[in-house]
């Protein structure tokens, strides 16, 4: 395995000591949660031992005062990483710079060692439209990705991660495989991979290729972290992404070959919606312990 640079802030926008706490580095088979709102009050009463939380920004960066008030307590207690679901990387808008300037506030606030969001576009013409699409894999597309990528790095001062999507349809225009376009992309802007593997195999059966091929062509040097989920089959095969009950075993499977193939790495267990208690979450997510053993 080749040896694995380690994911740094730049040295030009990153925020002082005086001004916030340095990034807070994770050991490297770390386990995380992914912060929703039922989980805070459970996880301020009984501190479970966790590696860290990963913090949905958008529900953030609003000016409702209660949620940033229990963020700072649960990050005095847990080291936190970003995550967001809105930056448009592949949109044809100009970047939000607005909304990036609030990122970075959060980022640096609490310390946060990175930063991950979508290779997907959200939103057109200043109009939103709170899903993650996928766009054409191809070439053409990749020096206009890698540019907006790294600009979102050298803004924020801290390594920005690229999460594949689950996705239902493809493009008549796609001339490479996703998991090609995705390491272009990384491999041209110097930014970071956020693998998550119930992705995989979601798009994986909806689109009939092999989950472990999509492994194969990821370079394991630039992984900040890795996402294990839930999701659900409709009557009709498809699969959907739902985040809403237990990892399934195909996705249990791809993490065994993962961690086989690029570990150690963070590896965090999203649950969105239809939770169970802190116990039975927790429960879930320490799997990946007796997977990896």
């Amino acid at each position: 395995m080749s040896s694995r640079p380690t994911p740094t802030a730049s040295t030009t926008t990153r925020p002082s000591a005086t001004d916030a706490p340095g990034p807070r580095a994770l050991p490297r088979d770390a386990l995380g949660l992914g912060l929703r709102p039922s989980l805070v009050g459970p996880l301020c009463e009984t501190w479970p031992e966790l590696g860290f939380l990963e913090v949905l920004v958008e529900n953030f960066t609003g000016r409702a005062q209660l949620p940033r008030a229990q963020l700072a307590r649960l990050g005095a207690r847990y080291p936190l990483v970003g995550h967001g679901v809105s930056l448009n990387l592949l949109g044809a808008d100009p970047l939000d710079l607005e909304h990036l300037g609030r990122v970075r506030d959060l980022v640096r606030a609490h310390g946060m060692p990175y930063f991950t969001d979508h290779l997907c576009w959200t939103a057109s013409n200043g109009t939103h439209h709170h899903d993650l699409l996928p766009a054409p894999a191809h070439p053409d597309l990749v020096p206009y990705a890698a540019e907006r990528a790294r600009a979102i790095q050298d803004f924020l001062g801290v390594p920005f991660g690229l999460e594949n999507l689950s996705s239902y349809v493809t493009w008549g225009r796609d001339q490479m495989p996703e998991w090609d376009f995705l390491a272009e992309v990384v491999r041209r802007s110097g930014c970071w991979v956020m693998l998550d593997l119930n992705n995989i195999v979601v798009s994986a059966v909806n689109h009939g290729f092999d989950p472990e091929d999509y492994l194969r062509a990821i370079d394991w040097s630039r992984v900040l972290q890795v996402h294990v989920a839930g999701h659900a089959t409709r009557a009709d095969g498809l699969r959907h992404d739902t985040h809403d009950r237990e990892v399934s075993d195909p996705v249990w499977d791809l993490y065994r070959t993962a961690w086989r193939l690029g570990g150690p790495f963070p590896t965090l267990l999203e649950w969105d919606e239809h939770l169970p208690s802190l116990d039975e979450v927790l429960r879930v997510l320490r799997h990946a312990l007796e997977v990896r053993a």
